[in-house]
């Protein structure tokens, strides 16, 4: 039986959520990762280090008991965000980055930037004081087919970003093009990516497979094949600027196969084990440590954890549906099948 033994990772990018929700998705978080980067795109959304504070209280709170794990807060950037608050945040260490959610991106992205350019004197302090810049990188606008988003979100945004901020380092979160890959690859000395298992995993014919697949639907949305070649060559090459981020994203079912379902892929209960179907399909075990446990750590200035974790190459049905209390239930990825991996 095949086994792997590696430093304990970190989840760059995840959702939990709040209240019921919260209680019920952060234990799978919180027993494969020993560190996660918090979205803050509740209702209302996290923009302030008051705000942060009193979330990772919440957070903590639901951590099972014997289990070590440290959640790392983000502040949801506004047209109005007070500068001056993120930087003592961040010095505090409440916050250990800022988000830019384009307004109407994505989930509860309402509030969200409007213009990157009223976010200039912010910028200019997160690139003075070291505050690593998060980005949903899609341009939302009726002239962009949904497919091309990322494209001009680099087009439109980040590389005018880029160049008024030569210090400013950035993550291109949840990378679905090459296009993404490529400015990355490019911008290496300041820019990470994380990389989702969905999008490692599936092209945007998963959405359609027999019938609209909602649980399937994510933002962003699936792209084609060629782009989901080249993620999975950015993933498994050892290079320092891709990282793992799942984007986990729980939604109850009933929103999720809906008249208007909410966009979101719920993998926290199974993401080591997809990242690792896909780095066993790719031959490329030898490099998940990199990925899973190293670059995040080395892009955020962080120690590497120093415990570790094993897995085993051995068949484990995943959980079919998360019970949440007096609301529903959240479906995960791979319901009702098999994975190939389990941790030990």
């Amino acid at each position: 039986m095949q086994t792997l033994t590696i430093r304990r990772p970190d989840d760059w990018h995840v959702h939990f959520r709040d209240g019921p929700l919260l209680k019920q998705v952060v234990p799978f978080t919180a027993r494969q990762f020993a560190r996660a980067i918090v979205m803050p795109n509740l209702i209302p959304p996290v923009v302030n280090a008051k705000m942060a504070a009193a979330y990772r209280q919440r957070i903590l709170a639901v951590v099972p008991a014997g289990v070590a794990f440290e959640p790392l807060m983000t502040c949801y950037l506004t047209d109005t965000t007070d500068g001056s608050d993120l930087v003592a945040g961040h010095r505090d260490r409440i916050f250990t980055a800022a988000k830019l959610y384009p307004a109407h991106a994505t989930t509860n992205a309402d509030e969200g930037v409007t213009d990157i350019k009223r976010l200039y004197p912010v910028l200019a302090a997160m690139e003075q004081h070291a505050i690593p810049l998060l980005v949903h990188g899609e341009f939302v606008h009726a002239d962009v087919d949904i497919f091309d988003r990322e494209r001009a979100f680099i087009d439109r945004v980040l590389k005018p970003t880029l160049e008024a901020f030569p210090r400013l380092k950035i993550v291109l979160e949840h990378v679905t093009t090459s296009d993404g890959v490529d400015v990355v690859r490019a911008n290496r000395a300041r820019m990470a990516a994380t990389l989702t298992p969905q999008h490692l995993l599936f092209n945007r014919n998963a959405i359609f497979a027999g019938g609209i697949r909602p649980h399937m639907y994510c933002l962003p949305v699936l792209k084609r094949e060629k782009h989901r070649i080249a993620l999975r060559a950015a993933a498994t090459s050892g290079e320092s600027c891709f990282f793992l981020g799942t984007d986990s994203a729980p939604h109850l079912r009933h929103l999720k196969e809906a008249e208007c379902g909410c966009a979101g892929v719920f993998s926290a209960p199974v993401a080591l084990q997809a990242y690792l179907r896909v780095f066993a399909e790719e031959n490329a075990l030898a490099k998940f440590e990199a990925f899973a446990s190293l670059n995040g750590p080395a892009f955020y200035g962080l120690p590497a954890n120093e415990s570790r974790i094993t897995l085993v190459n051995k068949n484990t049905p995943p959980p079919t549906n998360i019970k949440v209390e007096n609301l529903g239930e959240i479906v995960p990825l791979f319901a009702g099948e098999q994975i190939e991996w389990s941790l030990a």
